[in-house]
């Protein structure tokens, strides 16, 4: 397991949880990764808000980081992979396009998420197979939104989560972080510049924060 990382059993199998905010499940060579909004920046400033260039070539740096050292065979996006249409701008597509062309040999998935409903499928030439919610993998069902599955663990995206975490002295500090329930598991977003939302784990749920270049386990 790399430096920062930590580990979750979920559905009898091993999951390796990233600080590039990605999931690493080694048996099945497969890196799982929600919300990774494309464009999201560009959109934003056709909008007129002023948002810095860049954000791309961050998350596919972030990307690689997350796939360094390992020998990744599938990488399955979790929904809301493309942001919007307007967010479809010459240089983003460009600059994913020639990403994709140097990893000729990966099977990339795409888990249609609300997000993907309006910004419409990938380029064709990129080679992404895209599929409805409830794709099955292993033990696995590949949703956006979470919600159970009946017959396997759903992984799923879409709500960004994040805790709060208090200490003593009544400082905090708001932390995306990988949330497992009995039934679902939630990433958190990739993305920049995508928010969080806090969520209320409920007892006997697993909470991982993603502090810095750390994953830490905090419980419920």
């Amino acid at each position: 397991m790399s430096a920062g990382a930590a580990t979750c059993e979920v559905a009898g199998e091993r999951l390796a949880l990233l600080p590039q905010r990605a999931a690493w499940w080694a048996r099945e060579a497969t890196l799982f990764v929600a919300d990774f909004h494309l464009g999201k920046a560009a959109s934003f400033r056709r909008a007129g808000i002023p948002l810095p260039p860049g954000t791309t070539a961050d998350n596919l740096a972030r990307l690689d980081a997350a796939m360094a050292g390992r020998r990744v065979a599938r990488l399955a996006f979790l929904g809301d992979f493309l942001h919007s249409a307007e967010g479809r701008a010459p240089a983003t597509l460009e600059a994913f396009a020639r990403w994709r062309a140097g990893r000729p040999d990966l099977a990339i998935t795409l888990v249609r998420g609300n997000h993907d409903d309006r910004a419409g499928d990938p380029p064709g030439e990129w080679d992404i197979a895209c599929v409805d919610p409830g794709e099955a993998l292993g033990p696995f069902a590949l949703v956006h939104e979470p919600a159970p599955v009946r017959g396997r663990y759903a992984l799923a995206g879409h709500v960004h989560p994040a805790v709060r975490l208090t200490e003593a002295g009544g400082q905090s500090l708001r932390l995306p972080c990988f949330w497992f329930g009995r039934a679902v598991g939630v990433l958190p977003s990739f993305g920049a510049f995508t928010g969080s939302a806090l969520v209320r784990p409920r007892a006997g749920d697993r909470v991982f924060v993603v502090a810095g270049e750390e994953v830490l386990d905090v419980g419920a």
